[in-house]
């Protein structure tokens, strides 16, 4: 006896189909999706770090400036620290109305916390200020700073110094 092949057709309705194509479709878009956030991770994660430096040097160059305008002049005396080896830094005007600033980038999160602290004078309390900003642009070349609450990109580091650094120099939040 020789053994018999049986094959089984199986059809397939035009709706099964359909629907088989559509999450197809749906995969597809998923899957560019996930490649362009790791595309993305990887160019903040590289470019981003690079944007903080320069920020950071930006920044130094400027509390620099200003203390050589004043030489001399306690009332505008002002401190720069380097933060940890995470980029950030903080700014310091030490004699009243005292402010600090506490740049903290964070890159795996995409995101830059800003806070600032002023003390008007000896017995008044303290007012704070935080905001965020993002990384915006999906190139190396279009990469910069965003203001989460207002919206506003910062196309270079002496833009995004001068508004971190105004109420730090003043003593008044904006």
């Amino acid at each position: 006896m020789t053994p018999t092949t049986t094959t089984t057709t199986l059809v397939v309705s035009d709706w099964v189909k359909r629907v088989a194509a559509d999450e197809r479709g749906r995969d597809a878009v998923r899957m560019r999706e996930d490649e362009t956030t790791a595309r993305r991770a990887t160019l903040i994660r590289v470019q981003g770090r690079q944007l903080i430096d320069g920020l950071r040097a930006t920044v130094q160059r400027d509390v620099d400036a200003f203390r050589q305008e004043f030489s001399g002049d306690a009332a505008r005396e002002l401190v720069f620290e380097d933060g940890a080896t995470d980029g950030g830094f903080a700014v310091r005007k030490l004699a009243f109305p005292a402010v600090t600033l506490n740049f903290a980038p964070q890159l795996d999160a995409a995101v830059v916390r800003c806070h600032y602290r002023f003390t008007p004078n000896q017995g008044l309390p303290p007012r704070e200020d935080r905001f965020e900003l993002v990384f915006t642009g999906a190139e190396a070349e279009t990469l910069q700073f965003k203001h989460v609450g207002n919206g506003q990109a910062y196309a270079t580091a002496d833009a995004l110094s001068e508004f971190l650094l105004v109420p730090v120099f003043t003593g008044r939040p904006r």
